[in-house]
């Protein structure tokens, strides 16, 4: 595929959406609309076998959901993912990590936007106050037990695609653990 024409048609704090005229690779012109955001870091933290979650009303689903701790940079700044981390796992759950370690990446939906996520495991954790922004005042933060977590996820009470996949990643990285 060949991008001939790219323009911006919307913009806000968050997202740009933007119109590519394409031509296929048969010749046949088309459009794609993407929408680009930044990277973001999602945070797995765990404690023996507690997971830390937090819940907040997701505006687009109309209603609050659980999933890990996860976050862009204000205004679209692409910020190193490790600092990013380290950000989003304090801001929304007090929590200070020991150590952090990234386990993979995610890409969000591939085929509507450009965004990616990089995926940590926060342990030797330390816990303080949350440091929330405006829009995040009414998220709630809480431990599930990992058997819960699981169960939750199997009975469709979570259903972050970014939590679920992530945590495919930390059950993979533990399978391979030297």
């Amino acid at each position: 595929m060949e991008r001939l024409d790219s323009k911006q048609v919307y913009a806000n704090p968050w997202m740009t959406v933007r119109e590519d005229a394409i031509r296929r690779a048969d010749g046949s012109p088309g459009i794609y609309g993407v929408v680009d955001k930044p990277r973001y870091a999602l945070v797995i933290p765990l404690d023996g076998e507690r997971l830390m979650l937090v819940e907040q009303f997701r505006y687009p689903l109309g209603g609050r959901r659980w999933e890990f701790p996860q976050g862009t940079a204000p205004d679209r700044v692409e910020v190193d993912a490790a600092e990013l981390a380290v950000r989003e796992l304090r801001e929304e759950t007090g929590l200070v990590a020991g150590a952090m370690t990234r386990i993979g990446t995610l890409e969000v939906a591939p085929g509507l936007t450009s965004q990616t996520g990089a995926v940590f495991l926060a342990t030797e954790l330390t816990e303080g106050p949350p440091e929330r922004e405006t829009t995040e005042q009414d998220m709630r933060a809480a431990w599930f037990a990992r058997a819960d977590f699981e169960s939750a996820i199997r009975d469709g009470s979570i259903q972050d695609a970014q939590s679920i996949a992530a945590y495919t990643q930390l059950l993979l990285h533990e399978h391979h653990a030297p």
